[in-house]
């Protein structure tokens, strides 16, 4: 069977044999999810060796028809920077339900509900990096919202239900335009070849289309991505959720599902509308600039620390849309490695948060002071993790963070200095509630606090393990990550920026 097919059928197994057991057996059923999770990361870096860096083109492919009658097929491939987002999400997955063993008790609805909801949930993940076909694509994109859904207004906190009504309507109005783009490629499609909703025939279609028509189906898409990612002015709807929901399922959400829209920028924005996205690039640059600034600034100023980290996500999307849409091959790899790093940087930060949260009883930041004397693996790991949001030389996120940068300003000068401010920003933003949650005198609550159990400190391990091995060693991903990103630059007509001579005298 193909390994991307396989991937996906296990969290639906994995789904059917949690739904079998009784209720009560609630070990069992976490048992059940965390065997599940496991197999299917061993599947996902089985495939990641099995996968050839060199070769640019499709990978692990797999075409059966579907509906033959509307040319829609099951089509599934996996390029570089699908195959690490994939990785990324699959080895996540065991992580956050380990970490959070405890987090689906209290709901709603019963744990069996909330590890069906995590499984069906892998497998849209999976699915919506590996589809080839706009229409299955589509149906993955939709489809997550169902679980994700449930789990915050099931399983959340505060304001859970009104999050997850907000975080609906958002993501169904931005599928509403993009299903709207999709239906005017297929009728463009059958008038020059026939119908189809394979990406690799309808990426020829640009050359038809007018530059109105163009512009308006790119529209539809971006507004889709930029929404899902999220990119200002598109963003309010992140805060409320990343508060409301549990610390995995934020992790999920912030940490894959908001990767599906910068990854769709690029699989679909790109390589569908080529003219489009240049015509586009200067005004998706300053959205980009005012999500790194502005994000920063909302993190300054936040109190409570699950929206603290929600802030800084919107800054970091600013950086990856900034590196997407510089046009070069640096931007490119270092945006799609920013994905991966973020990943795990914002699953660091979410996680030890959580467990900050469940001991003090508060989420507000001020309440954590003197952390370092009373739990110091728990505040170190915070350190940490705060570090490599911070982009910290040494630590994952400054090689991708960097790669952007430099990638940007050889083509948009103007627009890298001012998103290097938000490296300054970063610096309060992060510093300060480490300097108020960890450090100064013990705050009256917290004497005694208990650090990490040995349960925590096995899920908190690996997360910080990729965290400091891949920034002092990304040579792994950019092996893999580079000719793929390579190839997306020179198959849309882009070239790198040559330096003039005058520029080094």
């Amino acid at each position: 069977m193909n390994a991307l097919t396989s991937m996906m059928l296990l969290p639906l197994l994995g789904s059917l044999l949690i739904a079998v057991i009784p209720n009560d057996q609630v070990l069992r059923i976490k048992q059940a999810a965390l065997g599940t999770t496991l197999l299917i990361a061993i599947s996902g870096v089985m495939a990641w060796f099995k996968f050839d860096a060199g070769n640019t083109s499709l990978q692990f492919v797999q075409i059966s028809q579907w509906i033959p009658s509307f040319g829609i097929n099951y089509a599934v491939g996996v390029d570089g920077l699908a195959l690490v987002l994939i990785l990324m999400s699959v080895l996540l997955a065991p992580i956050v339900v380990l970490a959070g063993w405890n987090e689906s008790e209290g709901g709603r609805w019963s744990v069996k509900v909330f590890y069906i909801l995590i499984l069906v949930l892998e497998t849209m993940m999976i699915g919506v990096f590996a589809a080839t076909d706009i229409f299955l694509f589509y149906v993955f994109f939709e489809a997550m919202l169902i679980p994700v859904y449930f789990l915050i207004g099931g399983f959340g906190s505060g304001e859970r239900a009104a999050a997850a009504v907000k975080f609906l309507l958002y993501s169904l109005f931005g599928g509403l335009l993009m299903l709207a783009s999709i239906i005017g490629l297929y009728v463009i499609a059958g008038k020059h070849g026939g119908h189809t909703f394979d990406v690799g025939q309808l990426s020829e279609l640009h050359k038809f289309m007018s530059p109105t028509t163009q512009n308006l189906l790119f529209l539809g898409f971006f507004i889709a991505f930029a929404i899902k990612a999220p990119v200002w002015p598109l963003h309010t709807w992140l805060p409320d959720a990343a508060a409301a929901a549990t610390p995995g399922t934020s992790v999920l959400l912030l940490g894959v599902l908001d990767k599906v829209g910068t990854f769709g920028m690029i699989r679909f924005c790109l390589a569908l509308f080529p003219d489009a996205s240049k015509t586009f690039t200067p005004i998706i640059l300053v959205l980009a600039v005012i999500s790194i600034v502005y994000g920063a600034f909302l993190a300054i100023g936040a109190r409570d620390i699950k929206r603290l980290i929600a802030y800084t996500s919107i800054s970091h999307f600013g950086f990856i849309t900034m590196g997407i849409f510089a046009m070069t091959s640096q931007g490119h790899s270092g945006a799609t490695l920013y994905m991966f790093n973020h990943g795990f940087s914002t699953a660091a930060l979410f996680l030890v948060a959580g467990w900050m949260i469940s001991r003090r009883g508060s989420s507000t930041i001020s309440d954590f002071g003197g952390l370092q004397r009373v739990t110091p693996v728990m505040a170190w790991s915070f350190f940490i993790a705060g570090m490599s949001s911070l982009a910290l030389p040494g630590l994952s996120s400054f090689v991708s963070e960097f790669l952007v940068l430099v990638g940007t300003y050889t083509r948009y000068p103007v627009a890298a200095v001012i998103a290097t401010f938000g490296i300054v920003l970063a610096a309060l933003y992060i510093l300060i509630p480490v300097q108020k949650a960890l450090h100064g005198p013990t705050t009256p609550g917290n004497e005694n606090l208990t650090d990490l159990n040995l349960r925590e400190k096995i899920a908190i391990a690996p997360v910080i393990a990729v965290i400091v091995a891949l920034g002092f060693y990304p040579a792994p991903l950019l092996n893999v990550i580079n000719p793929a990103s390579a190839h997306v630059i020179a198959s849309q007509g882009f070239t790198d920026p040559v330096p003039s001579e005058s520029a080094g005298k």
